[in-house]
């Protein structure tokens, strides 16, 4: 699963929307934004729920399902753009070099998870009216990208997402915006989610629809994540995905039955949509787990990343 990640020259980008943007009709002060004074922080949610509108109208023109706002996405998608804004750099990674999957499961997080992150150097204008111009803008371009290279438009039209979150800072005239899309299909009981190498813990829950199906669940490991550094996250950087899969767990089979190899499955799940798991940490060195439940809405449907639990795996 790669995320996307997207730069924009505002100078020149702006040079050719500005008169579209001077066409638009001036906005009610006390609803949405003004051609005087400063960006602030109050203009945040005002810009989200004009965001939300925008990327819900391009999916329903998809035929697609309406996104709810989600207040954790927006809270970790703010800190990654307020760093990034801060720093000075444009990356899916942050300092401490944890990816999205990591900030969003260790914030409270346990759904699949995709994100777009955009940059926009050098904006002409600080007014509220002109900032929330150039996201539409950003987001727009993602919108807009055409095969092979529309990664960002493949994941802003995912089929499966139900829930977004906007991140948005703005640093002198530099300014970022992250979107992280959920995937919300599983209600998780209370677990741990630090434990020492050579454990187990125990995931158990319920598909929030019942009619849905546990493809099965890979069990991912990577170690412990180290610092970036400012120069590595200015540069160069690798895609992100999930780790590599360290095993795979399929449903246990019906009494009497067995899988092609013989076995009987990993973990109970019934029709009910309740399941329970055990996820062994089974490497000796600290690292993180990430458990992906893959689900299904119909039988013949493609499985897809209905909830993603990470793990931290080091001694107490």
């Amino acid at each position: 699963m790669t995320l996307n990640r997207f730069a924009l020259d505002r100078r020149s980008f702006l040079k050719a929307a500005t008169p579209l943007a001077l066409g638009l009709p001036v906005l009610v002060r006390s609803q949405t934004f003004i051609e005087k004074g400063r960006w602030s922080e109050e203009q945040v949610p005002v810009a989200r729920a004009e965001l939300l509108k925008m990327l819900n109208k391009e999916r329903a023109s998809a035929g697609l399902s309406q996104l709810q706002l989600d207040d954790l996405a927006c809270k970790v998608a703010s800190g990654h753009a307020r760093e990034m804004a801060d720093l000075g750099f444009f990356s899916h990674w942050n300092s401490v070099g944890y990816t999205p999957f990591y900030r969003y499961a260790f914030s409270g997080g346990v759904d699949g998870l995709q994100e777009n992150v955009s940059s926009a150097e050098d904006i002409e204008s600080l007014t509220p009216y002109r900032i929330m111009n150039d996201l539409r803008d950003m987001h727009q371009s993602m919108h807009d990208e055409v095969p092979p290279d529309d990664g960002h438009r493949k994941t802003i039209l995912f089929p499966y997402h139900t829930h977004v979150g906007f991140g948005i800072a703005l640093k002198n005239r530099s300014l970022r915006l992250d979107e992280l899309y959920l995937a919300r299909y599983i209600e998780f009981d209370p677990f741990i989610n630090q434990a020492r190498p050579k454990s187990t813990v125990i995931l158990s829950g319920r598909l929030i629809n019942p009619a849905h199906f546990i493809n099965n669940i890979d069990v991912c490991f990577e170690r412990l994540p180290e610092p970036r550094s400012l120069e590595w996250l200015k540069g160069k950087q690798p895609s992100v995905s999930l780790p590599d899969i360290y095993g795979r767990l399929v449903p246990r089979a019906p009494e009497g039955l067995t899988y092609p190899d013989g076995s009987t499955g990993d973990f109970d799940w019934n029709r009910k949509g309740k399941f329970r798991v055990r996820v062994s940490l089974s490497k000796s060195e600290p690292g993180i787990y990430t458990v992906v439940f893959w689900v299904r809405r119909a039988p013949a449907d493609k499985g897809f990343s209905g909830a993603q639990v990470c793990i931290l795996s080091k001694e107490t």
